[in-house]
């Protein structure tokens, strides 16, 4: 494993989170101690860590770096202690997580670095009451957190710059993709991405249009499938064919002013579209459309052919393998 990697993590809160952190820092060679009170932390931890072994030796059939040792503790303090590096994954309540950072702030060398898994909430207010508040950033996962690579890092006003560098670092040696969100906003990138899917959801529910096994099926069978290999923007660029984005905007442009969601869509103003047609030209580099079209297929076959024999999702319309 690459030198970066902690020697020992301290990780505050066991929950679904911060049981997917334990999991992914300790199945990748970390020694990793938990805080967290519940009764039942250490039945719930082992039933992550089998589900995690078992997806990662599917994942890596050559085999896994060593894991590194797992303990469960009841107090901050033994969490804490000797820790290079500490995760706090307590639940999304703003008073709650304020307080339980600035103890921990208290406790800790200057030097170590935290990071909040928080879903969305602004950390210029987290560390509102740290005395050390440089050196906190948002490290925000997605569900299981010992297979999903992205990691969203967002600092606060006091953040430090080096905080950043160095928590990318430590999320890189533990194979995770650190996506760093420069501008400070409520929910970050993905997540409000995420809410806007699911608030139009749940207003198509309410208003009779699908039920929830519908939305699901309009979304694992046909564009989540293509969301797994490319993005929005690039699914876009390539739906324009040979000209590509700025002719996708031309003819779906005026779509931005149909009903099509309760989201109101911001102005396409020139301004707006050369932004989009020149970012998405970076973004592609010398790639021509034909050659994402068959990079696109290529890794949707790839991807059928993985669900293929699964009665569930796409999988379930394939036939099985001769």
């Amino acid at each position: 494993m690459s030198a970066r990697l902690p020697r020992r993590v301290g990780l505050v809160g066991g929950g679904v989170i911060g049981g997917g952190w334990a999991a992914r820092f300790c199945l990748a060679g970390a020694d990793v101690t938990v805080f967290d009170p519940d009764p039942e932390a250490e039945r719930k931890l082992a039933a992550v860590f089998a589900n995690a072994r078992h997806a990662l030796d599917r994942l890596h059939p050559d085999g896994r770096p060593a894991e590194g040792r797992l303990r469960v503790v009841t107090s901050l303090e033994a969490a804490l202690d000797g820790a290079d590096f500490v995760q706090e994954s307590l639940p999304e309540r703003e008073d709650l997580k304020i307080d339980m950072l600035a103890q921990i702030d208290a406790l800790l060398p200057a030097g170590i670095i935290i990071g909040s898994s928080t879903s969305g909430l602004l950390p210029s207010r987290l560390q509102s009451r740290m005395k050390h508040p440089g050196r906190l950033t948002v490290g925000h996962p997605f569900n299981p957190v010992y297979l999903l690579p992205l990691v969203e890092l967002c600092g606060g006003a006091m953040t430090a710059p080096e905080t950043i560098e160095q928590a990318s670092a430590i999320y890189e040696s533990i194979g995770m993709h650190p996506l760093h969100v420069r501008k400070e906003i409520d929910g970050f990138i993905a997540d409000r991405l995420l809410e806007a899917v699911w608030r139009e959801a749940l207003h198509m529910i309410n208003d009779g249009v699908a039920t929830v096994d519908e939305i699901d099926r309009a979304i694992n069978m046909g564009p989540g499938l293509r969301w797994s290999l490319m993005g929005t923007f690039m699914i876009y660029r390539v739906a324009g064919g040979e000209a590509g984005m700025r002719h996708f905007m031309s003819q779906f442009g005026p779509a931005l002013k149909l009903p099509w969601t309760r989201l109101e869509a911001p102005e396409l103003t020139d301004e707006l579209l050369d932004r989009v047609v020149t970012q998405s030209d970076d973004q592609a580099g010398e790639t021509s459309i034909r050659e994402l079209e068959r990079l696109r297929d290529d890794g949707l076959v790839a991807i059928l052919n993985a669900l293929r024999g699964m009665d569930h999702g796409a999988g379930r319309f394939l036939p099985p393998a001769a």
